[in-house]
């Protein structure tokens, strides 16, 4: 049994009343027009994992992030190869709604986005609206409870819930933001670089909202922060595109593995900061 496979098994093991699923990518293959961007990656990403994507900027990591909720075919000359399978079935196979793969694997992104127009309350319950569910006033003011204080929120804004969510400050709007996502109950959370805007305390709150989630929500985090990928991820997969030609996974392993042990000599000068 494998590193990986010893991970996935306690970590099955350790939760099992939790509904994250399970993450895998198959020869996936992107295209911008003609210009192909990734080369048939090969990804699995377990339960109740944090699985941290590493590289240098340019190596595909984001493309590959926005492929995981189906994001990558909003782009009119984006093309894309290979499957994506959410407990074993694929994201991409005909007859599979946007809408309800993007109910099952949420994003987190790099800027905090909540919506302008809605109060800290609204910004939360927001995502109900486009998967139609309909709660009463009181399971909704329970759900949006709920979702504040998964996202490390709760406390600080439980006095003023009708206030507008762009009052708060750029770390407060990063967690309203994951708890919006949280609101669909997710399987999966994926996030684009949620800390690069922040500052040092704002980001330890963020990775202390991870590592809350992560028993049980499956979590995929894009992230520069080579201490940081050390601190949330239980897995990293290192990312790098070379003299022009696609990106692509050059090792994956369990973070202590990617970190203390390398096995390939570009990882290790890469999280050495030898380059990057």
């Amino acid at each position: 049994m494998t590193s990986l496979d010893m991970l996935e098994t306690s970590l099955a093991q350790s939760a099992p009343g939790s509904s994250a699923a399970g993450l895998e990518a198959i020869n996936v293959s992107a295209w911008f027009g003609s210009n192909k961007v990734l080369e048939r990656v090969n990804l699995s990403m377990p339960p109740r994992t944090v699985t941290a994507l590493i590289g240098p900027s340019g190596c595909g990591k984001s493309t590959f992030l926005r492929i995981l909720n189906r994001m990558h075919e909003s782009v009119p000359s984006a093309k894309l190869a290979g499957e994506v399978l959410l407990n074993g079935e694929d994201i991409y196979a005909a007859g599979q709604r946007v809408t309800a793969t993007r109910k099952r694997i949420g994003m987190v992104f790099q800027k905090p986005n909540p919506f302008p127009a809605m109060s800290i309350a609204e910004n939360v319950s927001a995502g109900l609206k486009l998967t139609g569910t309909k709660l009463g006033r009181t399971d909704k003011a329970d759900l949006i409870e709920r979702c504040l204080i998964r996202g490390g929120l709760w406390n600080e804004v439980k006095d003023r819930l009708d206030t507008p969510g762009q009052a708060l400050s750029g770390g407060q709007q990063q967690r309203l933001c994951i708890a919006r996502s949280l609101a669909v109950d997710p399987d999966v959370l994926l996030m684009d670089e949620p800390c690069s805007a922040l500052d040092p305390t704002s980001t330890r709150r963020i990775e202390q909202t991870i590592a809350d989630l992560a028993p049980d929500v499956t979590i995929v985090i894009v992230t520069h922060n080579m201490q940081q990928a050390a601190r949330v991820s239980q897995q990293c997969a290192f990312f790098l595109a070379e003299q022009g030609t696609p990106g692509g996974i050059v090792e994956t392993g369990t973070t202590k593995q990617i970190f203390e042990q390398p096995r390939d000599k570009r990882t290790s000068d890469y999280v050495n900061g030898r380059f990057g």
